[in-house]
């Protein structure tokens, strides 16, 4: 007979149990883990989301200020047909790194003021008009000097004279012009 070797026993019967404690936790560390791998992805997922919409609130800021500088410009340069102007140079205009509003136009780049003065200048049709009327115009009244009698509401009447009823035109047309004027 050999003799008995109580350690080996004792050790071998210790690893078989450590063993088996293993068997019996790895599954639930495993499903830990991949739990834990689902949630970092979720996360990674909408950090992505996040990043994705912010750029596109940056790039829909950045055109809504351009668009507005681009407009503002024009109509400081006194052209009355903007939104027109706008689309022709909208593609024109974009922003430096340096935060700077260039166009890029025949002359190379040049600094937003100074393109649409050019551009402007180059398209006098999207200003006023130096001369109002043109054929088909009707004539206007024109308002009469300071001084003249004003009109009361209740004079106005049916049956008035022709002069009457001009001179209640006339002061119509200056008070109208006075108010637009802000006067």
């Amino acid at each position: 007979m050999e003799p008995l070797d109580i350690q080996a026993i004792v050790r071998q019967a210790i690893q078989e149990y450590a063993a088996a404690e293993q068997a019996k936790s790895e599954p639930a560390h495993q499903a830990e883990l991949l739990e834990e791998r689902k949630r970092r992805e979720q996360l990674e997922r909408q950090v992505h989301d996040l990043v994705e919409e912010n750029q596109r609130s940056r790039r829909l800021a950045e055109e809504a200020e351009r668009g507005s500088a681009i407009r503002a410009e024009l109509q400081r340069l006194g052209v009355a047909k903007i939104d027109l102007a706008f689309k022709a140079v909208q593609d024109a205009v974009h922003r430096e790194d340096d935060g700077r509003m260039v166009a890029h136009g025949d002359a190379g780049d040049q600094c937003l003021k100074d393109y649409l003065a050019g551009f402007v200048a180059e398209n006098p049709e999207f200003l006023p008009a130096r001369i109002a009327g043109g054929t088909g115009m009707t004539a206007t009244l024109k308002a009469p000097a300071a001084g003249r009698e004003t009109v009361e509401l209740h004079s106005i009447r049916p049956g008035m004279s022709a002069e009457e009823m001009q001179r209640v035109r006339e002061e119509i047309v200056r008070v109208a012009s006075q108010t637009f004027r802000g006067l």
